[in-house]
C-alpha cells in the first residue's frame, strides 16, 4: 500500500495532549457531580457510578443513557465547559509537526463532544489538520451512544466513510480500543508517550492485538510497518 492511501484514526485525549495534568481530573469532577446533581447521589456513591460505567462501556454516558435516561446532548454540554482549561493543554511539538507531515487522510476519532474536540485541537495548534471529526455524537446506533471500543461503532463508522479496514491505522492510548480495532482488521499503534503520569500499569512486550507500541508519533514517519 502506498503511504498515501493509508487512512488513520487518531485519538485525542492522552494521545495528541496531555490530558491527564489536568483535564481528566476536571471532566471526572464535573461528571461526578452532574450524577449527584441528577441521579440524586452521594459523592462517594456518584464517583464509583462513574468510573463503574467507563470501565463496562468505554463511556460514562453510555451507563447514564442506558439505565438512567440521561439525555446525552446535555449530559456533555453539561461536563465539558470546563472554563480555562484552554491555557493548560499542550502537545508535543515533534509530535504536531509529525502529524502534519504524514501522509495519508487523516481522522480524529474520540469519544469527546465535537465542541471540546475542536476547543482542544485550536489550543494544541491542530485545527484544520484533519480530514474529518469523528466525535462521540457520531456513534449513536439504535438511538444508544455506543463509543469506542464498540464495535458495531467501528463498522457503522468505517461504512459511512467508505473505509476499507485493512487500510486504517487507528492511534490510541487505550487497550480495550485497540483489541476491537484489531479484531476488525484495522491496524493499531499504542501511543505511550503520557501514560505513566496517567498512572497507567506498565506492560512488558507488546500485545498480541498491538502493531507497533510509540512513545512519539514522530515514529510513525520512520517506522517500515507504514
Amino acid at each position: 500500500m502506498k503511504p498515501r492511501d493509508r487512512v488513520w484514526l487518531f485519538d485525542l485525549d492522552d494521545t495528541l495532549h496531555n490530558a491527564s495534568q489536568r483535564a481528566f481530573a476536571e471532566l471526572n469532577l464535573a461528571m461526578t457531580a452532574y450524577i449527584e446533581t441528577h441521579l440524586g447521589l452521594p459523592t462517594h456513591e456518584a464517583s464509583a457510578l462513574r468510573h463503574r460505567y467507563w470501565t463496562r462501556y468505554g463511556a460514562t454516558l453510555t451507563g447514564l443513557q442506558r439505565h438512567h435516561g440521561i439525555k446525552p446532548a446535555h449530559f456533555l454540554h453539561e461536563t465539558h465547559r470546563l472554563p480555562g482549561l484552554d491555557a493548560h493543554l499542550h502537545g508535543h511539538a515533534h509530535d504536531l509537526a509529525a502529524l502534519r507531515r504524514l501522509p495519508g487522510r487523516k481522522f480524529l476519532m474520540t469519544n469527546a463532544p465535537r465542541a471540546y474536540a475542536q476547543r482542544v485541537l485550536a489550543a494544541i495548534g491542530l485545527s484544520g489538520v484533519f480530514d474529518g471529526l469523528i466525535c462521540i455524537e457520531d456513534m449513536s446506533c439504535f438511538g444508544h451512544c455506543r463509543p469506542k471500543p464498540d464495535a458495531r461503532m467501528f463498522r457503522m463508522v468505517l461504512a459511512r466513510h467508505k473505509l476499507r479496514p485493512e487500510r486504517c491505522v487507528l492511534v490510541e492510548d487505550t487497550l480495550m480500543h485497540q483489541k476491537t480495532a484489531h479484531g476488525l482488521g484495522l491496524s493499531t499503534v499504542w501511543m505511550q508517550r503520557w501514560l505513566r503520569r496517567a498512572g497507567a500499569p506498565r506492560l512488558h512486550g507488546r500485545p498480541r492485538y498491538v502493531s507497533l507500541r510509540l512513545r512519539s508519533l514522530a515514529g510513525l514517519l520512520r517506522s517500515p510497518q507504514f
